[in-house]
């Protein structure tokens, strides 16, 4: 994931209120018109992002619902 995409991430996971959230909420705009490669590599490298602890107020729940990961804001 590039430096620019995961600063924007960042910032709209700041702004958001504690609680669980798909990825393509936090995407934003635009996720609906990506191609579902572009879909799957991105949130892959979400995944790992949040992981790794790039996102530190973003935490995976491990689980799936809706058709995506759940992710979790504190």
């Amino acid at each position: 994931m590039d430096e620019a995409l995961l600063n924007r991430l960042h910032d709209r996971a700041a702004a958001l209120s504690p609680g669980e959230f798909h990825f393509p909420e936090l995407y934003g705009e635009g996720w609906d018109r990506l191609w579902i490669g572009d879909k799957v590599r991105i949130g892959r490298e979400f995944l790992n992002a949040v992981r790794a602890g790039r996102l530190p107020d973003v935490k995976d729940t491990g689980r799936k619902a809706g058709g995506g990961r759940i992710y979790r804001k504190r």
